[in-house]
């Protein structure tokens, strides 16, 4: 007699007619339960909110390693911002094994938290590069139902909670949703509105909750004008500008008709909602986007200093940096203004990047930024003709708005946005159904 194998349970893939293990549909709804929690969690920036993102990302890659024990075969789908990425994290960890860094913990800390960034980017590409349409269509209602799910909550707080946090936790700074600075809570949006809008878009006419949908992605964006944040609102206005492009450029002519009268709708009806919900020292801040003097938080003037005097430090550790995660440490020896503000990060993630990593990190930046593009907005027309390809280019303009507001802050260093960069990223360059799919077994 003998016994029978033990194996995990398989669900049918009726598309492909073949079985898949359960462990990557438990992965897939893990990856985004985690991704949908981690913004709650004030952005995930306490040690216990990132270490429970460093636990789920172990996680999630032990059962995509299990299903594909289980298929005997190892299945991984290539795409070419592997390798900028394998190799930037192979810079941080030889800083950091070879003692060239001038911040050895903060190293450490920062290595666990790219990994961490690096699985949820990873697996984004292999759980979803063969799912059906329904499941992007699923995520595209996930993402719409969540961004105004967050807003409206954000909005309602602004206006009730006096400054706290749940109306409970009081912080310091200028709060805004879940999140302890409101130029934080724009960059996740920044993110799931592209891709909100693009599913209501992407839907029929005669879809019965389109117009709902879509008045939700109005409350979003003016959420996001609400908090004040001056780097979010360019940002927003810059992927409105993109999707128009895209859309006029590479849609049909009944969808450049379409299209046309509902972001002249969307943005009129966006301005009207929020001017008529916005106090007057909103709207104030809002007119100070290009002024160097009368912002009540950190100035222009200010980031470009502290932006001069990292610049310094990149010509002092022009080849390998100071370390990953070491700016807060090495800063204060280049500081040559008098400020009572702790700058533990540049307000800017490249200028940040470089004086760390050097010109090599610099590079591997440089290079991952073309790929991307190349990757992202390469076959636009095709992309609009699936549903996958939809939800592809909404999270590939997100990428965009958070890439351009990286330019004067430092949303890829908050754990929970950059869990969701990662994801937009994995998601925004897969390679889809041999169209744009090169497999390796």
């Amino acid at each position: 007699m003998t016994a029978n194998p033990v194996s995990l349970p398989r669900e049918a893939d009726s598309a492909a007619g073949r079985v898949v293990p359960v462990s990557f549909s438990i992965a897939r709804i893990l990856l985004m339960g985690t991704l949908l929690a981690a913004p709650l969690a004030f952005g995930a920036v306490e040690p216990w909110a990132w270490a429970t993102l460093a636990a789920v990302a172990a996680l999630l890659l032990l059962l995509w390693a299990a299903a594909n024990i289980q298929q005997q075969r190892l299945k991984v789908f290539w795409q070419p911002l592997y390798f900028p990425a394998a190799l930037f994290f192979l810079l941080g960890f030889v800083q950091y094994t070879s003692q060239l860094s001038l911040d050895s913990y903060a190293t450490w800390e920062s290595l666990i938290k790219l990994a961490t960034d690096l699985v949820f980017f990873f697996l984004a590409g292999q759980l979803l590069v063969t799912e059906p349409a329904k499941t992007w269509k699923r995520i595209g209602l996930v993402v719409t139902l969540y961004a105004f799910a967050v807003s409206l909550f954000a909005t309602i707080q602004f206006f009730s909670s006096h400054g706290l946090i749940y109306w409970s936790v009081k912080t310091h700074g200028w709060i805004f949703g879940p999140y302890f600075n409101h130029n934080d809570y724009a960059g996740l949006l920044e993110m799931l509105i592209p891709i909100a809008a693009v599913y209501v878009l992407s839907q029929p006419q005669e879809y019965d909750a389109r117009r709902l949908l879509a008045f939700g992605v109005l409350i979003s964006i003016c959420s996001v004008l609400l908090s004040g944040s001056r780097g979010g609102s360019i940002a927003i206005l810059i992927e409105c500008l993109l999707l128009g492009v895209v859309f006029l450029k590479r849609a049909g002519k009944s969808w450049q008709k379409s299209l046309a009268a509902t972001m002249m709708l969307g943005l009129a009806a966006t301005a009207l909602l929020f001017f008529w919900l916005a106090p007057a020292r909103i709207s104030r801040r809002l007119e100070t986007s290009a002024s160097m003097t009368h912002s009540p938080e950190v100035t222009l003037g200010e980031r470009w200093a502290v932006w001069e005097d990292s610049l310094k430090i990149v010509r002092n550790h022009f080849l390998r940096g100071t370390g990953l995660g070491s700016y807060r440490a090495v800063f204060p020896q280049y500081q040559s203004f008098a400020s009572d503000l702790v700058w533990d990060h540049a307000h800017n993630d490249y200028v940040e990047a470089l004086a760390e990593c050097g010109v090599a990190g610099g590079l591997l930046m440089l290079a991952a930024v073309g790929l991307f593009f190349h990757s992202a907005f390469g076959n636009l027309r095709e992309c609009l003709q699936s549903a996958s390809g939809a939800i592809q280019l909404g999270a590939g303009i997100g990428c965009c708005g958070l890439l351009v507001h990286s330019l004067s802050d430092f949303n890829l260093h908050i754990p929970a946005n950059a869990a969701w960069f990662a994801f937009c990223l994995g998601t925004s360059t897969l390679r889809i159904h041999g169209r744009k799919c090169r497999q390796g077994e």
